[in-house]
């Protein structure tokens, strides 16, 4: 393993790593510059930050001197209930599903070349939504909700990849299938709740808009389980993606295969969006928002897989954060507070993008 400054060291076959990228053999090339560098370092400062703060605030947070006891195992009585049945489970599960989440809309944006481009866009959350609501309220107690979810997530992708006519392999048709499914996701999901009574649908409405609430450490072992399995393929294809960026004829040129990389990215994208959905239910704009401010921060081209990653991380935590500090509510789900950080910085944008005249 190598950080290399030499354009000379190939990085894959006839491929050049260009400055600043750190060498794993002759497959993974990743990103190394001075910003993303300094971009991580800030990232991961405060997530940490915000993960002492998770635990230790509050009525029933932790004492600070008894933290380290706690994550070493040693907590006794009320701080052992605390972290591992209330606290620990759901920090961990927030960090899982937020890192999850911002690599699959890198992936996503890298490979149509939009934005925009998220799986809530493409109708994953959508079709997760669907299948929660059908086997909570027609088939209760039978069928487990985070089942149904991953089950309906799955089905939508489905249908996704069999109406473009050419599977994911074709950005365009790829997000307009996915608005499509999404559309129809969304009226599945209205028709079930009107049509049983309205208490019943109830239990739906935190999962349906994300929730970390009552989260157990199996939840936390099938996410970051997930994250581990699919986290070396994609820097594997960090590369690939990279060079998709200058268009597939010079990235075909290049030795790139650039159908073969968007194939294997919205694979992974979709893996890990679906068992983010599966343990927290579809938790909106992270997917979107996370890539977005890695590459602002970076001011960079790329995929920005690692920083996306580290950034939903942060700000899933931070939501959640907010969910269970702010006095104004109660149990609020998660996904209200992403809903409003993600709508704050897309209006943001909005606003930049008018000032500068773009708009």
């Amino acid at each position: 393993m190598t950080l290399t400054t030499d354009p000379t060291v190939a990085a894959r076959g006839s491929v050049k790593a260009p400055r600043g990228y750190l060498v794993v053999g002759r497959a993974v090339a990743v990103p190394m510059r001075r910003a993303s560098v300094l971009a991580f370092a800030g990232l991961l400062v405060l997530l940490l930050t915000a993960a002492v703060a998770t635990l230790t605030w509050g009525r029933l947070g932790l004492d600070p001197a008894d933290l380290p006891a706690a994550l070493l195992g040693d907590a006794q009585g009320k701080d052992r209930f605390v972290f591992n049945r209330l606290r620990g489970p759901r920090l961990t599960v927030a960090i899982g599903v937020g890192a999850a989440l911002g690599l699959s809309g890198a992936l996503f944006q890298s490979v149509t070349r939009n934005p925009l481009g998220s799986p809530d866009v493409i109708g994953l959350s959508a079709g997760a939504g669907a299948g929660a609501a059908i086997c909570a309220l027609m088939f209760p107690g039978t069928v487990p909700v985070a089942l149904g979810a991953l089950i309906g997530a799955v089905t939508a992708m489905a249908l996704v990849y069999v109406s473009t006519g050419t599977g994911f392999r074709n950005p365009a048709r790829l997000v307009i299938a996915g608005i499509g499914v999404a559309a129809m996701g969304g009226a599945l999901t209205q028709y079930v709740v009107y049509a049983l009574e309205r208490d019943k649908a109830s239990v739906l409405t935190a999962y349906v808009n994300g929730s970390l609430t009552a989260r157990s450490w199996s939840d936390a072992t099938t996410i970051w389980l997930v994250l581990l399995a699919v986290a070396p393929l994609t820097a594997l294809i960090s590369r690939r993606l990279d060079i998709g960026e200058m268009g597939d004829d010079i990235s075909e040129g290049l030795g790139a295969e650039p159908k073969k990389a968007k194939t294997l990215a919205v694979v992974l994208a979709i893996a890990l969006s679906a068992a983010a959905v599966s343990v927290s239910g579809p938790i909106a704009f992270i997917a979107l928002t996370a890539p977005q401010i890695a590459r602002r921060l970076t001011r960079g081209s790329g995929p920005h897989l690692l920083l996306s990653a580290l950034t939903g991380g942060l700000l899933l935590v931070a939501a959640d954060l907010c969910a269970q500090q702010l006095p104004l509510f109660d149990d609020l789900p998660v996904g209200i507070y992403t809903m409003a950080i993600g709508g704050a910085y897309l209006g943001h944008l909005l606003i930049r993008e008018w000032r500068r005249g773009v708009l």
